[in-house]
């Protein structure tokens, strides 16, 4: 009898627990799922479309047909403009020599020096950066928003920085900080739109930086 009620008061808990997280555990479910699967069992030989169906198509098709709901409240909007242009010049005022100075370190060097392409960087590493910022701070962190409040920021910057694994060990390690940066903005501002700009504007700078120093 102990047990039956023991396992009574466990079912209940679950199928309560279901019923008031159904979106926040298959969202999260889903988008540690597609990181996964990206790695794993890539679509065809373009890094660039492989990323871009697990980490846009994929979350887009879940929100339309299992979680019926609309897109744009998934961090689609344009959001507080006002309030993320702030963040954004902040970042860049404070990004800039710190950035600058990160360029000077001998494994970030190593790791980024190449013939830094600006098409290259349009065409390839544009659409990456995209795909990526809409999985963490479009997907998740909206998806988990409504219940987790605060908290969804830093659940979307830990699959942030475990992405970064293989990376030179002072990125892995600042990503805590950048990562906890993008997924505030991108909730303060409403929008996944300011982390994806963050985003790129870190990656051009310091791989600008980087490569000038080989050029001069």
């Amino acid at each position: 009898m102990i047990v039956l009620n023991l396992f009574r008061q466990e079912v209940e808990l679950f199928t309560l627990f279901l019923k008031n997280y159904f979106q926040e555990m298959f969202v999260f479910f889903l988008a540690t799922l597609f990181l996964v699967l990206s790695w794993y069992h890539p679509i065809g030989s373009s890094l660039i479309l492989s990323h871009s169906i697990y980490y846009f198509i994929f979350p887009i098709l879940t929100i339309l047909i299992i979680l019926r709901k609309n897109p744009w409240d998934f961090g689609l909007r344009i959001g507080n403009i006002k309030l993320w242009s702030f963040y954004i010049i902040i970042t860049i005022i404070i990004g800039i020599p710190v950035l600058y100075l990160s360029s000077y370190f001998p494994s970030l060097n190593q790791y980024y020096t190449a013939n830094f392409n600006f098409y290259h960087f349009l065409i390839k590493t544009l659409p990456y950066l995209f795909a990526w910022e809409y999985l963490l701070r479009g997907f998740l962190l909206f998806g988990l928003k409504n219940k987790l409040k605060e908290a969804s920021i830093l659940v979307q910057m830990a699959p942030f920085v475990l992405l970064h694994l293989g990376k030179p060990g002072i990125e892995t390690i600042s990503c805590i900080i950048t990562g906890t940066w993008l997924g505030y903005v991108a909730y303060r501002g409403k929008s996944f739109w300011p982390a994806f700009i963050i985003h790129v504007f870190i990656n051009f700078t310091l791989s600008y930086f980087i490569n000038y120093q080989s050029f001069v």
